[in-house]
């Protein structure tokens, strides 16, 4: 019985780490929604226009993000939003790596060390999945014209 508990135990980390890798792209839309929906459920819009207000927003910042990517043709510029999508998502992956850290470690030292490579990590993922989402379209330099 000890062993089925490591090994659910275990396969939560998993999942909960390639659902990190694979969300974190998503933390500027989601830190975006939220904000909005908390801001409309304090006006008084209620729980459904929160909901409404929060997804309009998140939606509306990754459409944003997507289209900057395609349009920016300077690097410097195309570096600055993805690093705009990029930040939150090293944060998140902070501390989502310190929780699990904290449950497997009892060195606070360590669990720093091992949060602050697992942001690296996740901030690296995510600069990837961002760079891949900036389709580059072919250039025109350097193509045999047929």
């Amino acid at each position: 019985m000890i062993f089925l508990g490591i090994l659910l135990g275990l396969a939560a980390i998993v999942l909960f780490c390639w659902l990190l890798f694979t969300l974190a792209v998503f933390a500027l839309p989601f830190f975006a929604a939220v904000s909005a929906g908390t801001w409309a459920y304090q006006t008084g819009a209620g729980w459904l226009g929160a909901i409404v207000v929060g997804l309009i927003a998140g939606g509306i910042t990754f459409g944003i993000g997507q289209v900057l990517l395609v349009i920016v043709r300077p690097m410097w510029a195309r570096l600055l939003i993805a690093l705009a999508f990029v930040a939150p998502a090293v944060i998140a992956g902070y501390h989502a790596t310190h929780g699990i850290a904290k449950l497997a470690m009892p060195s606070e030292t360590w669990q720093i060390v091992f949060s602050i490579i697992g942001a690296i990590a996740i901030g690296i993922a995510t600069l990837l999945r961002v760079a891949g989402m900036a389709a580059a379209g072919p250039s025109s330099r350097d193509l045999a014209q047929v």
